[in-house]
């Protein structure tokens, strides 16, 4: 269930925001929106750090502006807890669908919202 509220839809822009190429290939945008500690189980199955996401994230699908993008869609979420969102959606890229699972966090003085946790599970050519 939704619950569209201020944090929500906070979070939901950044997510979108990690989808844009132009984040993408800059560290310094990107590492705004990640939070220190974050970590990352992808699709693959392999599992990222903070460190090795900006590394890899310019070399990655969707880092180019004539390249493959994300095609999000079904994004909804909910505040858990002061300073906690919780995203689930879709994506679609190059015919491959995942669904997504995303913590967003705000601590202390921050600003900013910022992907504290990921997880990508693909879904088979043959599912609804």
């Amino acid at each position: 269930m939704s619950r569209e509220t201020d944090e929500v839809r906070e979070a939901i822009a950044g997510e979108l925001s990690l989808m844009d190429p132009g984040v993408r290939m800059s560290r310094s945008l990107a590492g705004q929106l990640l939070d220190p500690d974050f970590v990352e189980v992808g699709a693959s199955g392999r599992r990222w750090t903070y460190d090795e996401m900006l590394a890899a994230l310019p070399e990655m699908d969707g880092a180019t502006e004539d390249g493959p993008r994300y095609d999000p869609t079904e994004i909804t979420g909910v505040l858990l807890a002061p300073g906690l969102v919780h995203l689930t959606y879709e994506t679609t890229m190059a015919g491959d669908r995942a669904r997504r699972s995303s913590l967003w966090r705000k601590q202390g003085a921050a600003t900013t919202w910022q992907m504290y946790y990921h997880q990508a599970t693909p879904i088979p050519p043959d599912s609804v």
